[in-house]
């Protein structure tokens, strides 16, 4: 039977080989791009640094974010949910989601479909940030009631 553990352990699964890919694209990446301007319609004749660029800045924020999430799936294995831990790994998450959704929207000066990956980021830094700051009132919630008990 499925169960939150058997989720939790599919969910560090995921990460884990997210992580992998992020690895390989950063290394294949001269070779990524120079298939990409080959293949594609569009002129980026002489935009290879660009791309280039693109990718490895935004591996830092993707790296911050995979181990963030990999953070928090750990303490909610070990039934740490509503702690400021937590709260702040979230922060961290949305704040990485706004950097590659930047990374991406000054991109589109050279390659406009980096603005559908800039939109993307942003709404799900914006959904992360809500779920935060849903998190941030359980955490408050819970400290008062540890002190009133």
């Amino acid at each position: 039977m499925w169960d939150d553990k058997k989720s939790i352990t599919l969910s560090k699964i995921c990460i884990f080989v997210f992580a992998l890919m992020l690895v390989y694209i950063a290394i294949s990446a001269p070779w990524i791009v120079r298939r990409l301007i080959d293949f594609s319609r569009a002129d980026l004749a002489g935009k290879k640094g660009y791309f280039l660029l693109t990718i490895y800045s935004g591996s830092v924020p993707a790296t911050i974010l995979l181990f963030c999430l990999y953070r928090l799936l750990h303490r909610i294995e070990q039934e740490q949910v509503f702690i400021t831990a937590n709260v702040e790994r979230l922060r961290r998450i949305s704040w990485s989601c706004f950097s590659g959704a930047i990374i991406s929207f000054i991109s589109t000066f050279y390659y406009f479909p980096w603005f559908f990956v800039a939109v993307a980021a942003a709404f799900m830094g914006l959904i992360v940030r809500v779920v935060k700051n849903v998190v941030a009132q359980a955490v408050e919630l819970k400290n008062e009631s540890e002190l009133t008990i």
